[in-house]
């Protein structure tokens, strides 16, 4: 699971309308049949149009400035092991969302007319997406760059013999490339993976605007306070501020295993993310004394995920520092993918 939370933005200034993040995530709906699209929704209800989320969204800003983000977008990327749990992907994650939606309520620690605040007081739309395009950042076109580079490379200079700039062998340079786009490390049916391919498989995921001010329009419930929950004393009284983020990150994961049966293992955990950040000897430690069958299905995440699986420590022996240290770059690639971070 990994989840995502950012104020929207538009350059350098936080965007003053939700019309063009809206209209980003009516994409999937282009050309396909009104029975094929997925609409918006909330704990309230289904097929919620893009027209009536804008409105809500941009009316439930009161007393904002300009400077401060109107609404914030949530992601939440189930990995594919979560994502095989489920029966309906669509319904399923609409039952999540709204769970989720209650954790995300519960993790401000704020009062709204001397009350916990909760998911009444959110005013969200969501939508679920079927499909993911490989990223600049992703390792698999990381990894595949060298050998795009030399494609490149190989191209112009066909070009400029065709131009009659250089003499050489095209025919010769042709095999060279086809060479390449088979030899490059990462492919998919039977293709070099490269930036901006569509994924293969169950990419669902869930996309989440939220606004800034409670329903009502009179309370700032900002995910992205400088400040963790905490009470301070403010002119005689105490006053409950911030919003837990390690709070909702473990409830998410927690609901989720709740809703559906899912038996999480320790590397695809909230808490192991912790671990690796605060003590990479402790994870690893963690990792190599799991049952041999949790071992296992804890390398082949990590393995999914990037790592390098040759190098991981497989006893507490192993557990150098100097081991660990070269991990830590591979692993820290695995903790940000959609296996296993949040």
């Amino acid at each position: 699971m990994y989840i995502t939370i950012t104020p929207q933005k538009l350059g350098s200034s936080y965007s003053q309308s939700s019309g063009d993040f809206v209209d980003y995530l009516e994409k999937e709906n282009q050309g396909l049949e009104q029975e094929y699209m997925e609409h918006f929704f909330n704990q309230y209800g289904d097929e919620i149009s893009a027209k009536d989320v804008v409105k809500e969204i941009d009316g439930n800003k009161a007393k904002l400035k300009k400077t401060e983000p109107k609404f914030y977008s949530i992601t939440i990327n189930p990995s594919k092991y979560e994502l095989k749990r489920l029966q309906n992907s669509s319904q399923d994650l609409k039952v999540y969302t709204r769970e989720l939606m209650k954790n995300y309520a519960s993790s401000f620690n704020r009062e709204i007319n001397g009350r916990t605040v909760t998911v009444d007081d959110i005013k969200y739309f969501a939508k679920i997406e079927h499909q993911r395009k490989f990223k600049g950042t992703d390792f698999q076109v990381k990894e595949n760059q060298p050998f795009a580079t030399k494609i490149l490379q190989h191209k112009q200079v066909i070009r400029k013999i065709e131009r009659g700039e250089l003499m050489g062998d095209i025919k010769s340079l042709k095999e060279k490339i086809t060479q390449l786009e088979g030899e490059a490390p990462h492919q998919q049916n039977g293709k070099r993976i490269v930036q901006g391919m569509q994924k293969e498989g169950n990419q669902s995921h869930i996309h989440i605007i939220v606004s800034r001010k409670d329903a009502s329009n009179s309370v700032s419930l900002s995910p992205g306070s400088k400040y963790k929950a905490s009470d301070v004393m403010m002119n005689g009284k105490n006053i409950k501020r911030g919003f837990n983020r390690d709070a909702f990150f473990e409830k998410a994961e927690k609901t989720f295993d709740k809703t559906f049966g899912y038996k999480r293992n320790y590397a695809e955990t909230y808490k192991a993310k912790k671990d690796f950040i605060k003590n990479p000897k402790l994870y690893f430690s963690i990792l190599s004394g799991l049952p041999a069958s949790e071992k296992a299905a804890a390398f082949k995440i990590l393995g999914k995920s990037g790592v390098p699986m040759m190098n991981i420590p497989t006893n507490k022996v192993q557990l150098a520092i100097k081991a660990i240290k070269k991990l830590k770059k591979g692993v820290d690639v695995a903790i940000n993918s959609g296996s296993i971070g949040i």
